[in-house]
């Protein structure tokens, strides 16, 4: 069949993404990316320490992510996205900036980062109350706990998992569980950020939001929208209030009709083999 009078391919734009060496929700990042923009990822080199704030501070490490970002320079990308959280909070908000700055010598203008992005998701939403769930072990919760006290915010409550691998295989129903954990009441936090880029969210986001009636963004989420807003464009998300203003208003004296529940304290993985612990720390 002929189809050369269509006139196509329809012109892309392009969003470079460094992500790390074990991130494994491309198919998520491409939901929230609208059809005149094309994704060009890669990734980081595998590196084989335990999973720590050690590991995120190698794998954000400058000459990591010029190269990272010269693998993507061919296909001339309009902004490169670094999307990791704890990779991007290790350093506290000097140590993001300098990663941008990094990004930036290495030809990603304009760069972004998940932490970055988060803390304009913030002030796009005007919170400072921040609720918290991670898969983190709670050494790099803390951390994420400090980048956002430096950045002004306050943490209501956290639900960490203590997972060392595997996340992307975290059921829905436990994210789900997790945010009525870290929310234990209404008006406590202005906001509610689930990190970590390799949590699956994108579904779970907008029954959150009607359930607990405060905004719920994710990291995937913020890293799409900080980036795609460079371009000039906006992300994908139905009801999702960080991305749809009218969205954000939650009619006001409704009763609390979150059903209280009792929910079991999370259980540390078993410490499995160095050569193993590698996974699923984003």
């Amino acid at each position: 069949m002929d189809v050369t009078f269509l006139g196509g391919p329809r012109a892309q734009r392009g969003l470079g993404v460094v992500a790390p060496f074990d991130f494994a929700l491309d198919r998520e990042l491409w939901r929230w990316t609208p059809d005149d923009v094309s994704l060009h990822l890669t990734r980081t080199p595998y590196v084989p320490v335990e999973v720590s704030l050690d590991l995120a501070r190698r794998v954000s490490e400058h000459e990591t992510l010029g190269d990272a970002v010269r693998t993507l320079i061919a296909v001339a990308p309009e902004t490169v996205a670094y999307a990791c959280t704890s990779g991007s909070f290790v350093g506290g908000l000097a140590g993001e900036r300098a990663m941008c700055e990094a990004m930036t010598r290495a030809g990603a203008t304009p760069a972004v980062t998940t932490s970055g992005a988060l803390i304009e998701a913030l002030t796009e939403l005007g919170a400072r109350r921040v609720a918290l769930v991670t898969p983190y072990t709670e050494s790099v919760t803390r951390s994420l706990e400090e980048y956002v006290a430096e950045a002004g915010g306050t943490v209501t409550g956290r639900a960490f998992m203590g997972l060392t691998r595997h996340i992307w295989k975290v059921p829905y129903r436990e994210v789900v569980e997790m945010a009525h954990r870290a929310v234990r009441a209404p008006a406590t936090a202005d906001v509610l950020f689930i990190s970590c880029t390799n949590l699956p969210t994108y579904d779970v986001i907008p029954q959150l939001e009607a359930e607990l009636r405060i905004p719920v963004i994710s990291a995937n989420q913020v890293t799409m929208w900080a980036a795609l807003r460079r371009l000039g464009t906006r992300a994908v998300g139905p009801y999702q209030a960080l991305l749809d203003a009218s969205a954000r208003v939650w009619p006001p004296g409704l009763p609390d009709t979150r059903v209280p529940r009792e929910l079991p304290v999370p259980q540390e993985p078993p410490v499995l083999p160095d050569e193993e612990q590698q996974e699923g720390w984003t």
